[in-house]
C-alpha cells in the first residue's frame, strides 16, 4: 500500500487479502475471505475494489473476472497495463513494453480516440507448464 493514497478500513482489507492471495482472486472470494472481519455483503467488496482500481493499486482481469494487486503502481503510464496468465497453473505476471504502449498511443492519437485504461491480457502456458 503506498502512503500517497488513504484508504478506508475495507480497501485496506480487500488490498490486503489480493496482496497474500499471490494469485487472481473473484470478488466473491475475497468476500469469503473478509467474512471474519465484518465483511458480510458483494456490495462492500464491490465498493473497496472499484476505489482500488481507481487508485492504481488493483487491476481487474476482465478474461477471468478476477482482481490482482498491482506489483507497481507507480509503473503504469496512462493507465496501461499488461499480464500473462497461465491457463494451466493460474499464474499471472504484470509486465510493462513501452513498444506495445507507444504504439497504442499512437494509433490513438491518429484515431482521435481518449483511452482511460488500457490492459492486455496474453493467456497461454507459463514456462514452467509449458515444459512439463
Amino acid at each position: 500500500m503506498t502512503s500517497q493514497h488513504k484508504l478506508t478500513r475495507n480497501q485496506a482489507l480487500v488490498l490486503s487479502a489480493l496482496e497474500k492471495a499471490g494469485q487472481p482472486q473473484s470478488a466473491y472470494t475475497i468476500l469469503d475471505q473478509l467474512r471474519d472481519e465484518g465483511l458480510r455483503a458483494p456490495l462492500q467488496i464491490y465498493r473497496a475494489l472499484e476505489k482500488l482500481l481507481e487508485m492504481g493499486l488493483v487491476h481487474r482481469l476482465e478474461s477471468i473476472n478476477s482482481f490482482v494487486a498491482c506489483s507497481d503502481p507507480h509503473s503504469h503510464a496512462h493507465g496501461s497495463a499488461a499480464f500473462a496468465i497461465c491457463e494451466r497453473c493460474g499464474r499471472v505476471d504484470e509486465f510493462s513494453d513501452q513498444t506495445v504502449q507507444a504504439r497504442l498511443a499512437h494509433w490513438s492519437s491518429e484515431n482521435g480516440f481518449r483511452p482511460r485504461r488500457t490492459t492486455v491480457e496474453i493467456r497461454g502456458e507459463c514456462a514452467a507448464c509449458a515444459t512439463n
